[in-house]
């Protein structure tokens, strides 16, 4: 089903209801039931994620407001004139939201309005992320990532350093990695159980797209002609070991990934406005857009894998049935 919008494509997304939603850079959230909520007026939005409900998407936007938006309306979670919120995450299995403003990490609890902590940082935080279980925060800054117990006050934040700027970070499913995107052409990861230093260089662009997938044996991550996968299975990870690209396109990179923790289909969005998936028992990748146009910047696999979302940044968008 092609779609267009008038705007930007910030996130397109699933929630856990697998109900598909987009959200935009003029501000408002787009279901694809064709309910259009006024999220941010007059504001962009810089980020999205699924409501740890499970029911429609928590937004950040330059208008410094963190906001709730359903098909029957918007409701405000948090709000901060004259800061933008430039990351945020949630976890359905612990029922909180975290997001990133300047150099503090703020964390909400949908089942309790009185709660609230507030994480701050040396330097401006560019992305965060929740374990799989939701207890513990990962947030990128410069000079690697800092990781936090989500409810604990008054805590000292235990540092993984790393020289550069960290832009993208995301926890292995099994808790015993977590890696950076860097601002340099390459990735960063530590092995949480020691903190050794996971080098992931070779990329002729920005990785800055990065989802585990296969029971989180695998990593994909966009940033080269192809898609990259990473090997995540056993003790090590992926130390000592090489990657492999998948779908490499000489004339294109890939821009976008994604894939579901456990599933074992994978998606990429090139920049040249192209998208394919592939499952990874078979050969080959199977274009669901082979139109050229704008880069692609946001993809999205449904919670059962039946279903992928897009959108580019010129306001176009799709979302396409991957069964029968």
């Amino acid at each position: 089903m092609p779609l267009s919008f008038s705007a930007y494509v910030t996130s397109a997304l699933f929630d856990h209801s697998g109900r598909a939603a987009f959200a935009l850079g003029d501000g408002t959230v787009r279901f694809e039931s064709d309910e259009t909520v006024e999220a941010h007026p007059d504001a962009a939005i810089l980020c999205a994620v699924a409501h740890p409900s499970g029911q429609g998407l928590v937004t950040g936007g330059d208008d410094g407001r963190l906001v709730w938006s359903r098909p029957e309306g918007a409701v405000e979670l948090y709000a901060q004139r004259g800061k933008w919120i430039d990351a945020v995450d949630a976890s359905a299995e612990s029922g909180l939201i975290a997001f990133a403003s300047g150099r503090e990490v703020r964390v909400l609890d949908v089942k309790d309005p009185k709660f609230a902590r507030v994480f701050a940082h040396e330097k401006t935080v560019s992305d965060v992320a929740f374990d799989a279980k939701g207890r513990r925060i990962a947030a990128a800054t410069y000079g690697g990532a800092d990781l936090w117990f989500a409810r604990i006050e008054g805590q000292k934040a235990t540092k993984l350093k790393w020289a550069g700027s960290h832009v993208a970070v995301a926890f292995s499913p099994d808790g015993k990695f977590l890696v950076t995107a860097m601002q340099e052409n390459a990735l960063h990861g530590w092995r949480l159980s020691d903190a050794k230093d996971m080098r992931m260089g070779g990329y002729p662009a920005k990785p800055k797209s990065i989802a585990f997938l296969s029971k989180g044996a695998l990593m994909a991550t966009s940033g080269a002609n192809g898609m990259v996968l990473w090997p995540f299975g056993g003790a090590n990870g992926p130390m000592g070991r090489e990657a492999v690209e998948i779908g490499h396109d000489e004339t294109a990179l890939v821009a976008q990934v994604a894939a579901t923790p456990q599933g074992t289909i994978v998606a990429a969005g090139l920049d040249d406005g192209r998208v394919w998936v592939a499952e990874l028992s078979q050969t080959g990748v199977h274009r669901v857009r082979d139109e050229k146009g704008s880069a692609i910047t946001a993809l999205a696999l449904s919670p059962d894998e039946g279903r992928l979302v897009w959108g580019d940044e010129d306001g176009n968008a799709g979302l396409v049935s991957l069964r029968g």
